[in-house]
């Protein structure tokens, strides 16, 4: 589970990720990544799962395991950077490896220098 401090709510907060982030997509998700110069405090998650991955059971599930695999990365991430990871429909038949898998390659590319 993600601390309430690590935990991105606001739709602008949103926005500007996904907008002014960089990018990197795997088969089963999307990662958008923005790391701000000089911003202090926790780095912070959202997700995005809409109803292209499946009925409510799927989405939850795959929302739930979306969670925990950020949730063992979160040191990973730069301090302050606002971080939103997109389901694809192709993530509802992907088990929790497969999905830990995409999230490590979509996170080592947008971190690289």
């Amino acid at each position: 589970m993600l601390p309430a401090s690590n935990r991105l709510r606001r739709s602008d907060d949103f926005r500007r990720a996904v907008r002014s982030g960089r990018r990197a997509a795997r088969r089963v998700v999307v990662l958008h990544v923005l790391a701000q110069a000089g911003e202090s405090g926790p780095a912070r998650v959202g997700f995005v799962v809409n109803k292209a991955v499946g009925n409510a059971v799927l989405r939850n599930r795959v929302h739930r395991r979306l969670r925990a695999v950020m949730a063992t990365r979160l040191s990973d991430l730069p301090a302050g950077s606002l971080t939103v990871v997109r389901a694809l429909p192709s993530s509802a038949a992907a088990s929790y490896d497969e999905l830990a898998a995409d999230v490590d390659g979509a996170l080592s590319r947008v971190l690289r220098p």
